[in-house]
C-alpha cells in the first residue's frame, strides 16, 4: 500500500464537520458527523494537526501498542509555552498516571494497586446504601410530578462511592465535584482560553485540597487507601516530599477519575433505558440482562469520545505517514458505530456481542473500571426493581463538548 501524507485542504475540509460537533445540535446527536468523518477514511487530517482515526480495528491495535504513547511531560513541554499543553492545569495533569509513560507508567500503577474483590464487595455495599437513598429522593420528587435524574443520582451516586472510600468529609463532595467539572476542561480538544482559565483555578483548588489531606493522614493513619498510598510511597521514595507529591496526583487522578466519566455513564445508561422503554420490564424480569445493557451503552454512547496518543517513531498508519512525536486523536464515539466492526452498529441492543474501547486499553486500561461497571449494574438493578417505568419530560441538553461527554440534565416523569 503506498504512503500519503495529508494535504492542507483536507484540514480545512475537516474544520467544517468539528464546528458542527461543537453545537448543540451536534452534540445532543453527534453520530450522523462521526458517519461523514468515517466516511473520509480509517484515518483523516485533523483540523489542528495530526490525525483522526475511526476504524474500531485501528483505535484497538493503537491502544494496545506500545509504540504508542501519551502525550506525557516531555512532549507537553515541546509544544512551547503559548500552547494549550503547557497551561498549569496540563502540566499538572501530565503527572498524574493517565499521562505517564513507562517505566514511570509502571512504577505509579504498581503503587496505586487495583479495585480488588475485597475492596468491590466493600464499596458494593456502599453504593447499595447510597443507590437506595437516592432512590428514595428520586421517588420523592417524581411524586411532585418530574425529577432530574442527573443531579438527583447520576452526579451523586459516584462521588459519595469515592468519598467514602478515600475517607472525604461528606461536606466536602459538592464542591469536589464541581471542580471536577471545570478541571476537565484542559483534557478537551481545544478548550477555549476562559475554559482553560476555569481548569488552572479549579487544578490549583484541588492540588490545595489533596495536599492537606495528604499532610493530615501522614499525621494521623487510617484504614484507607490514601494512608496506604502513603506507606507505599515511603517504601518506594525516600525523599518524603516526593513521596507526598506522589500520593497527591494518585488522589488527585482517582477522583477525576470515578466523578466525570462516570457520571455520565450512569446518566447516558439511564437515558438509553427511558429511550427503549421495552427493556425496563425485561431488565426487572432478569437481572441477568443488566450487565449487557450496561456493555451496549458503553459501546453506544462512551462517556469518553476521544483519547489521543503520539508516535513513538516515524510510522505508516493505514497508509498515512505519521512522523514521530505526532498526535493522533482515537475517535472512540466513531469506531463504537464502525460497520466493520457491528453490524447495524446505530441499533441499541443489549443482547449483541460486547465490543466496546470506553475504557481504553493495553496498559492504560482504565483502573476504575470494575468500580465504575457495579455502579452501574446496582442502580440499573434498583432503579428497574422499585419504580415503575420513567419517560423524559423534555429532551436532555449535553455540554459543549467533544472528548468527555456530559449530560447536563435528565429530566423525567413516571410514564
Amino acid at each position: 500500500m503506498g504512503v500519503t501524507t495529508i494535504p492542507s485542504s483536507d484540514r480545512r475540509a475537516a474544520v467544517s464537520l468539528f464546528s458542527r460537533l461543537r453545537t448543540a445540535k451536534g452534540q445532543a446527536d453527534p453520530f450522523p458527523i462521526y458517519a461523514e468523518l468515517r466516511s473520509r477514511g480509517a484515518v483523516s487530517p485533523a483540523p489542528w494537526g495530526g490525525s483522526l482515526v475511526t476504524s474500531f480495528d485501528l483505535c484497538d491495535r493503537v491502544l494496545r501498542s506500545r509504540q504508542w504513547l501519551e502525550p506525557d511531560k516531555r512532549w507537553r513541554e515541546k509544544q512551547g509555552p503559548g500552547t494549550r499543553w503547557n497551561a498549569p492545569s496540563s502540566r499538572e495533569m501530565s503527572s498524574t498516571l493517565p499521562a505517564l509513560n513507562p517505566p514511570d507508567h509502571t512504577r505509579v500503577r504498581r503503587a496505586a494497586g487495583a479495585f480488588d474483590r475485597t475492596t468491590i464487595e466493600r464499596l458494593g455495599r456502599t453504593v447499595e446504601r447510597v443507590t437506595d437513598g437516592l432512590l428514595d429522593s428520586l421517588e420523592e420528587r417524581l411524586r411532585s410530578g418530574e425529577a432530574d435524574f442527573v443531579t438527583t443520582v447520576g452526579e451523586e451516586l459516584p462521588v459519595a462511592a469515592i468519598g467514602d472510600w478515600l475517607g472525604l468529609p461528606s461536606a466536602d463532595l459538592p464542591h469536589l465535584r464541581n471542580l471536577t467539572h471545570d478541571q476537565v476542561f484542559t483534557q478537551e480538544l481545544l478548550p477555549s482560553a476562559s475554559q482553560l482559565a476555569l481548569s488552572d483555578a479549579a487544578t490549583a483548588e484541588l492540588r490545595s485540597y489533596f495536599t492537606d489531606l495528604v499532610r493530615q493522614r501522614r499525621e494521623r493513619p487510617g484504614d484507607d487507601p490514601v494512608s496506604r498510598w502513603i506507606e507505599t510511597w515511603d517504601a518506594m521514595e525516600p525523599d518524603r516530599d516526593k513521596a507526598d507529591e506522589g500520593v497527591y496526583f494518585l488522589a488527585l487522578f482517582v477522583l477525576l477519575a470515578a466523578l466525570e466519566t462516570t457520571a455520565n455513564m450512569l446518566s447516558t445508561t439511564t437515558l438509553l433505558l427511558v429511550e427503549h422503554p421495552e427493556w425496563w420490564d425485561r431488565l426487572a424480569a432478569d437481572p441477568d440482562l443488566v450487565p449487557g445493557f450496561v456493555e451496549e451503552a458503553l459501546r453506544y454512547d462512551a462517556p469518553t469520545h476521544v483519547i489521543s496518543r503520539i508516535a513513538a517513531r516515524d510510522c505508516v498508519l493505514d497508509g498515512t505517514e505519521i512522523r514521530k512525536d505526532e498526535m493522533v486523536h482515537l475517535m472512540v464515539g466513531a469506531a463504537h458505530r464502525d460497520p466493520a466492526r457491528h453490524s447495524d452498529p446505530d441499533r441499541f441492543d443489549p443482547l449483541r456481542t460486547p465490543g466496546h474501547l470506553a475504557f481504553s486499553g493495553g496498559i492504560h486500561y482504565c483502573l476504575g473500571a470494575p468500580l465504575a461497571r457495579m455502579e452501574a449494574h446496582v442502580l440499573l438493578g434498583r432503579l428497574v426493581g422499585r419504580l415503575p417505568r420513567l419517560a423524559l419530560a423534555r429532551r436532555p441538553s449535553w455540554a459543549p463538548r467533544v472528548a468527555f461527554r456530559r449530560l447536563l440534565n435528565l429530566d423525567v416523569t413516571l410514564a
